[in-house]
């Protein structure tokens, strides 16, 4: 049996949740609450292994309580259920398994709910423990051979070997692969500290790149710096970078 929590400040919220999740005999409800206050105090009687938590709620958010929990030594699934569509972002800082729009589909329901069984499986085994230890490695001052990128719904371990090229977003890092990007939580100047340097160099104050990608450098426009890459990306070079760039090559 799954237990869960059903947080909401509404009542309809939560009986049609309820509902909607009664058919699903493999889960067990465990407590209904109004707020996150009660919520923590059924989290201490008694674990959940899922929490379905509202995100608007009158004193304490979702949100504040969602980073609290992600914060727990072994902390529950988390599936935001909300009328509002505008949290997504919100939701993947805290690592939530899935995010529910009201009201809820039945399908996409049944779907969040298999998601969940199957993560939940997976912490028992090697993989999820593995990912952890590594996603928590990032605090640490080593350099790193796997990076743990956790996003909606799952944990996807990133060999560092197979990053050709990275990109500051924000307090994201894209992850450039061969086929496809990655989206990391993490400022570039702190991941970059994660990097081996004899095999990545900083180009640009946005931009690192994989040494054994750099094919080009060429000067174009006003006198602007832009290097290619194996790959076939074309990246802006700072100046200040030039000449660490013209050593490599």
């Amino acid at each position: 049996m799954i237990n869960y929590l059903i947080v909401d400040d509404e009542a309809p919220g939560r009986a049609n949740l309820r509902l909607a999740l009664a058919a699903h005999p493999d889960w067990r409800l465990q407590a209904e609450c109004d707020s996150a206050a009660a919520a923590r105090r059924a989290l201490a009687d008694a674990p959940a292994a899922v929490v379905f938590l509202d995100i608007q709620m009158p004193g304490e958010s979702g949100l504040e309580l969602a980073r609290e929990l992600s914060r727990m030594a072994a902390p529950p699934l988390i599936i935001f259920v909300t009328a509002y569509n505008s949290h997504a972002l919100d939701a993947f800082e805290v690592h939530a398994l899935d995010y529910l729009l009201k009201p809820i589909d039945d399908e996409r329901l049944a779907r969040t709910v298999a998601r969940a069984a199957s993560m939940l499986a997976w912490r028992h085994g090697d993989g999820y423990r593995n990912a952890l230890r590594n996603y928590a490695a990032v605090t640490q001052p080593a350099h790193a051979e796997v990076l743990s990128v956790r996003s909606v719904g799952s944990i996807e371990q990133i060999r560092i070997q197979d990053i050709l090229w990275l990109q500051s977003a924000g307090n994201y890092v894209e992850l450039h692969l061969t086929a496809r990007a990655v989206l990391h939580r993490m400022p570039l100047s702190r991941l970059e500290q994660l990097l081996p340097p004899d095999q990545f160099l900083r180009v640009h104050r946005t931009v690192i790149v994989r040494r054994d990608q750099i094919r080009r450098l060429t000067v174009v426009g006003d006198g602007r710096h832009e290097l290619t890459l194996a790959c076939g990306a074309r990246l802006a070079v700072s100046e200040r970078y030039v000449r660490d760039l013209k050593a490599c090559l």
